[in-house]
């Protein structure tokens, strides 16, 4: 039977404290610079907070990697040098094992949170001393493998050297490539060096940063995208339950599923530009589309299995896979 919200909200809530009669104040930082894409949703969320919660709630973005390191920032939130982080799922599996399990689904965002995925990760966050509010999805951004040089199919990925964040690094290492963990920010230059043959990212911005260092884009994609957005422990208690439920509520079930869907224009203009900058697409067989695509969940749940226990990862996948 599904977990009842307010259920998953008392398991990550440790005490409560009445309502202050000034707005909880909450700095947050965010995986990318205030000018990437990604971001947009965010800066949406933030100002809609805001004016939804005039009074009760006030959220000062502060920036992104120049205020604190991507893969330090869910760290940042857990020990309380900030409030709050919008941030990549796969940035935290050192301290929640689960997290990067996010990506990792074919589902939209309406058809995971009809399971019980989203409290059971509440639950799974609140162990390790972290509030997960909710994500802001992006599930039509899949991942691409983009590459310096021409591609005629899988097998010529072997060996070569592939950015990756962590989710994407189990499906690199089976494909025989060899993956490397980068920053987004560091991406271009790893490429001008020629320290890497390519890279994965998302199917957006990447047409007028990488002409005429990408040759060749792989299609179709692969997983889903998803932002955490994190709260730290004592802050979240400075709120009352009802304000947390409230707040809570707002992102899952009404800002989330709003986003969800923005992508489709957005996707097809920056395919175009692509195309246009002299990105060859490569597109994989239906049946080796459909190899492919087994790999890609096959390789980064059984690296779940081995980090966060066979039985968590099981019960995650019933709720993710299509």
């Amino acid at each position: 039977m599904k977990h009842l919200l307010a259920s998953a909200l008392v398991a990550a809530t440790f005490f409560a404290v009445p309502a202050m009669a000034e707005a909880v104040k909450i700095n947050a930082v965010t995986l990318a610079p205030r000018q990437a894409y990604i971001t947009n949703p965010f800066k949406m969320f933030v100002e809609e907070v805001n004016d939804k919660f005039a009074g009760e709630v006030e959220i000062t973005w502060r920036g992104g990697p120049e205020v604190m390191p991507p893969f330090k920032q869910a760290e940042g939130v857990r020990n309380g040098a900030m409030d709050m982080t919008y941030t990549s799922p796969s940035y935290y599996q050192g301290l929640v094992p689960t997290s990067g399990t996010m990506n990792l689904s074919f589902k939209n965002y309406d058809e995971i949170a009809a399971t019980d995925y989203h409290e059971r990760m509440t639950e799974l966050h609140a162990e390790k001393d972290l509030i997960l509010l909710g994500e802001i999805p992006a599930s039509q951004l899949n991942f691409l493998i983009y590459m310096g040089g021409e591609v005629s199919g899988l097998d010529d990925l072997k060996g070569k050297r592939i950015r990756v964040f962590p989710t994407l690094l189990p499906l690199v290492k089976a494909l025989g490539a060899e993956p490397i963990v980068l920053p987004m920010g560091e991406i271009f230059t790893a490429m001008e060096r020629g320290a890497i043959d390519g890279f994965m990212q998302g199917p957006v911005g990447q047409a007028q940063q990488f002409e005429g260092l990408v040759k060749t884009v792989i299609y179709p994609g692969v997983y889903r995208a998803g932002f955490p957005v994190l709260v730290n422990k004592d802050t979240w208690n400075e709120m009352s339950p009802d304000l947390q439920q409230r707040l809570t509520t707002f992102l899952r079930e009404d800002f989330a599923p709003r986003m969800d869907n923005i992508w489709a224009e957005t996707i097809a203009e920056n395919q175009k530009a692509m195309d246009d900058a002299g990105f060859n697409r490569m597109s994989l067989s239906d049946e080796e589309a459909a190899r492919y695509e087994q790999i890609a969940m096959d390789a980064a749940w059984a690296v779940t299995a081995e980090n966060a226990g066979a039985e968590a990862a099981a019960e995650l996948r019933s709720m993710l896979d299509k």
